[in-house]
């Protein structure tokens, strides 16, 4: 841990060393396995991302492969559209559809690309999951790491640690699979005969997507991550967050409620809907409260959505203590027809005009443009 040793003399008093910590450590967030729309949704994205970045190099395309990033020969070939080094103000166009692409749904939903199709993300579900089949769910994950070294304990992790890896590999060969023939690259592994810069690019690539989705997880969307503070800029009160409902749910503490039933009723009226379960920070996997309200570090993922909905469902309240609702839908108490009414505002209508113009214009040029021979 950084540390920075600052001495302050005030009169008539002893000098005093004051020490500034840079660093703060935290203990590992082992985020509890949860269930329900949200997160079949998620996980229905990491289907899709990943049928789309594992297949696509291995399609072929007029006897080619449909997708290949051609560096040597100076050719991008995406299914039958031929780029060429002069036609790399499409990648400029395109860099500009992805942003305000992002600053459209920031806008109308908040985070919903970190939560749901973040490359950081859809890693980190399948590498949890790949942890949670050979050590268990989150308390049975506490108890293997706290106890001590035994033969069982071995396996787990081994067995863990060799399928993080392999999957690791796999995405740094995909990776390279779409600048170097995916089936030349393939015959060259078999019989050993990869190329060194092509190693370096599989080994690196590899060994960032299990460091960062194995280890690091919610770190790199905390700290490494810029969209994470400048997210704020293009946030409004009519932005789609995940937000606890402080009026219905506080005060909390209804799961302590013990008594004759007459009188747990009594006090049971006296409080919110919320028990104060923490069930919604244990699932939460960058490890905050969202009772304590909007934090940068939120994901949007909804996982604590999930997990209070069933919470409420055994409690046979209503659902949606914590729900995607905006600032003013919570204090004006609006409907949901009021709040898609509010989508339409000037910021979004200026970023999805942009977001057109921008895709239009590099539609008009794609179909206009002439072969080079």
């Amino acid at each position: 841990m950084g540390a920075v040793a600052v001495t302050a003399s005030t009169s008539g008093m002893a000098d005093s060393e004051a020490v500034i910590r840079l660093y703060r450590s935290e203990d590992k967030i082992q985020p509890r396995a949860v269930d329900g729309f949200y997160a079949r949704w998620r996980w229905a994205f990491v289907a899709l991302t990943q049928a789309v970045f594992y297949g696509l190099p291995w399609l072929s395309w007029g006897g080619r492969q449909a997708v290949l990033f051609d560096l040597g020969a100076r050719r991008f070939y995406i299914f039958g559209l031929v780029l060429y080094p002069q036609d790399f103000v499409y990648l400029a166009a395109l860099l500009m559809v992805s942003a305000f692409g992002l600053f459209l749904f920031t806008a109308v939903a908040g985070r919903v690309w970190c939560g749901y199709a973040c490359p950081q993300t859809v890693y980190t579900e399948m590498f949890m999951a790949v942890e949670r089949w050979f050590e268990g769910d989150r308390m049975a994950r506490l108890r293997l790491d706290k106890a001590p070294w035994s033969l069982g304990k071995l396996w787990r992790k081994a067995g863990k640690q060799a399928v993080w890896i392999a999957l690791g590999l796999w995405t740094g060969f995909t990776f390279v699979g779409y600048f170097t023939p995916i089936h030349t690259l393939m015959a060259e592994v078999l019989s050993l005969g990869v190329s060194p810069w092509e190693s370096f690019w599989v080994l690196f690539y590899g060994f960032a997507t299990y460091g960062n989705a194995g280890y690091m997880r919610e770190q790199v969307c905390k700290y490494m991550c810029p969209y994470a503070r400048f997210q704020s800029a293009m946030f409004d009160r009519d932005t789609l967050i995940v937000s606890y409902d402080t009026e219905r749910g506080e005060p909390r503490g209804r799961n302590a409620l013990r008594g004759k039933k007459a009188e747990a009723q009594a006090r049971t009226a006296a409080v919110g809907d919320c028990i104060d379960c923490g069930l919604c920070v244990q699932v939460c996997p960058t490890g905050i409260d969202i009772r304590k309200g909007l934090q940068y570090e939120c994901i949007g993922c909804a996982a604590c959505i999930d997990v209070c909905d069933g919470v409420m469902d055994k409690m046979s309240t209503p659902r949606g203590l914590i729900r995607y609702d905006t600032e003013n839908g919570l204090e004006q108490h609006l409907s949901r027809a009021q709040r898609w009414r509010r989508v339409f505002r000037p910021r979004v209508l200026v970023y999805s005009a942009v977001l057109l113009l921008i895709i239009s214009a590099m539609l008009y040029s794609l179909a206009s443009r002439h072969s080079f021979r």
